[in-house]
């Protein structure tokens, strides 16, 4: 049986039965987003910058590598930023929580440890996140807030949106949910700063492209050239936004694969990795987060990098500079 998101990047009939639910759903956004322009619901403004890092569909569009490439970008140029996200997933009981690198995922998400662990900054999440982010401020000496997504969450305001879309999907049939993957309608991304396309890039988009050379062993840490497993026929699991794009990965790299896509933010246990012979396990960054405690030295990630485009990093350094001057 097909998930229902497949059915958002393909003609069919079961899409166009869901469209009245559809304006239903554009409509509630429409209203929303006018009471937050009338002050009917309160949108706070923090005393630092705000950067959104979001999209307007459902599913991996490659947000979290950008954001991660954003925080080293921002301590390079002397900023210090602190990160808020939603959490998704986490079983906290309360809320906001600080992650660090040695957070439960079961807790705080899966995603934000993902960030900890690359990013070397405080990271507080939580559903509300003008709380998380006045807890940053309260607690840790940061001149800049990014949030990784948000660009729905208006209850807090901001000053640089940066939206990234699929380069391949695109915005699939151009349907917002539940007939199609829109969290907003199409036009919202004429009021961004900033369009990212996670590969192919439109005209007044930049363009980024995800890299990746190389495995690092789940069990012991050691890492070794992607190159090595040329030719070796390897599992592959994927518990992402969109499990294609990290098959397809290692398919150009010449890597056979045995595939098993799981839902995005997926709890695995250790039977969800175990299968009937010996072939190596491949996996992406964020599922061994979540897979780290059933490891053994037959698991391996892959870590990527975004590179971000020059035009990009120049005009927004110039933009935030000037947003600071204005605070």
């Amino acid at each position: 049986m097909k998930r229902l998101d497949e059915y958002w990047y393909h003609p069919n009939i079961f899409s166009l039965m869901l469209l009245p639910l559809s304006w239903i759903f554009c409509l509630i956004v429409l209203i929303r987003r006018q009471l937050y322009s009338l002050g009917v619901f309160t949108s706070v403004r923090l005393p630092v910058p705000v950067v959104i890092v979001g999209n307007i569909t459902v599913g991996g569009s490659g947000k979290t590598p950008i954001l991660i490439a954003l925080v080293h970008l921002l301590k390079q140029a002397g900023y210090k930023p602190g990160i808020i996200s939603r959490g998704y997933g986490g079983q906290a009981k309360s809320w906001p929580q600080q992650v660090r690198t040695d957070s439960d995922p079961n807790m705080v998400g899966d995603e934000p440890v993902l960030i900890a662990r690359n990013c070397q900054a405080p990271i507080a999440v939580g559903p509300d996140r003008v709380t998380a982010a006045q807890q940053l401020l309260q607690h840790h000496d940061c001149d800049i807030i990014l949030s990784d997504d948000g660009m729905q969450h208006y209850a807090l305001q901001r000053d640089i949106e940066i939206a990234v879309v699929d380069g391949i999907r695109r915005m699939g049939n151009g349907h917002c949910l539940p007939a199609g993957p829109l969290r907003e309608p199409v036009k919202r991304l004429n009021e961004v700063d900033f369009i990212i396309a996670n590969g192919l890039a439109m005209r007044m988009e930049y363009p980024m492209e995800i890299t990746a050379t190389k495995l690092v062993n789940l069990k012991n840490g050691h890492s070794k050239p992607l190159s090595e497993l040329k030719g070796i026929e390897c599992h592959a699991i994927a518990g992402i936004g969109h499990p294609e794009r990290f098959f397809n990965f290692l398919i150009k790299q010449g890597i056979p694969i045995l595939k098993h896509p799981y839902a995005d933010h997926f709890k695995y246990n250790a039977n969800d990795l175990n299968f009937d012979n010996d072939l190596p396990l491949l996996m992406t960054e964020k599922d061994a987060v979540k897979c780290s405690r059933y490891a053994n030295e037959n698991m391996w990630y892959m870590p990527v990098q975004a590179k971000l485009d020059e035009r990009f990093i120049t005009r927004f350094l110039y933009m935030l500079k000037k947003d600071s001057e204005n605070k």
